[in-house]
């Protein structure tokens, strides 16, 4: 399967405890393009964070391989950054510090001075500037998830990987920090592999949205190809036409398919089907279409609409 980032037929077992394995889920396969912002999005206990920790290196699959620009995934790496629910700072070290240290980690050849530098430039990117020898403890929730996305940019990663990063944040404070991420992300080119529960966030974020069944055994079931622009902004993301036609098919599949999907429509793990709802051709694709560029069908109208 092509991509930059490429699941090949993955699958997690643990050991049952009357014997033999539990199986969370088997032959994930999944292409993910450079520069593409990808959401995947199911109930809790389907395996999410699994798959986002065996990109990591975190965990080892049962079977299949993850290959990130050519070359397969056997444990942790710098090429690849982890933003998890907790920030992860070190305590004791200031928000340059904590930066600095993921720079440091990476050329360890660098000089201070270009340490610093490198530090800084993304402090400065998350809106961080003048915080620079504040400790965790001096910092609110938000600014703390600023410092673990800044430490992650700063080391240049191939992959950005995000574990509900802004799940215990208040309403507003999440909602400025998915801005930047946005900003931040079209900016850089960075391409980003996270995990969400909120489906308006997946909207907002997210080129496509990967739809997950429930577990046990469970699958990646469809791929939604965000419809609206990529230079969406937020007060404008629930006027634009596709919106409800987006939200309604994902919350359709968490509240209705999502526990008795079992190959709707001659399912092939292979060749996820490729939906874009509100408009015509739904298709299924084993390579995703460059972030931007895809074909945009007609939308429905008349009784089409009314049979959608």
């Amino acid at each position: 399967m092509p991509g930059f980032i490429s699941i090949e037929g993955i699958a997690k077992d643990f050991p049952a405890a009357g014997g033999g394995a539990a199986t969370v889920f088997r032959d994930l396969w999944l292409a993910m393009r450079r520069g593409e912002f990808t959401c995947i999005i199911g109930h809790s206990g389907c395996g999410k964070t699994t798959v986002l920790n065996i990109l990591a290196g975190l965990d080892a699959p049962s079977a299949g391989v993850v290959i990130v620009d050519g070359r397969a995934i056997a444990g942790p790496s710098l090429d690849r950054a982890v933003i998890f629910q907790s920030h992860a700072l070190l305590p004791w070290r200031s928000v340059l510090g904590n930066v600095a240290y993921a720079v440091a980690s990476k050329w360890r050849h660098r000089d201070k001075a270009e340490v610093r530098a490198q530090a800084q430039t993304f402090i400065d990117l998350v809106g961080l500037t003048g915080a620079e020898r504040k400790r965790p403890a001096e910092l609110s929730g938000g600014m703390k998830q600023r410092v673990g996305i800044a430490r992650a940019l700063s080391i240049e990663p191939k992959i950005m990987l995000m574990d509900e990063p802004f799940s215990a944040l208040d309403a507003l404070t999440r909602g400025t920090l998915q801005d930047e991420v946005r900003r931040i992300c079209r900016t850089t080119g960075q391409t980003v592999f996270m995990i969400t529960h909120d489906v308006d966030e997946a909207i907002y974020l997210a080129d496509r949205v990967v739809l997950m069944t429930n577990g046990p055994d469970a699958k990646l079931a469809e791929i939604v190809d965000n419809p609206l622009p990529r230079t969406r902004a937020r007060a404008d993301v629930h006027r634009h036409p596709l919106y409800y036609a987006v939200r309604n098919h994902i919350i359709d599949f968490l509240v209705s398919r999502s526990r008795g999907f079992a190959g709707e429509g001659g399912f092939n793990p292979r060749h996820i089907k490729v939906v874009r709802p509100g408009l015509r051709e739904p298709s299924r694709a084993t390579e995703p279409q460059p972030a931007g560029e895809a074909k945009v069908a007609a939308p429905l109208t008349g009784r089409e609409a009314a049979n959608f």
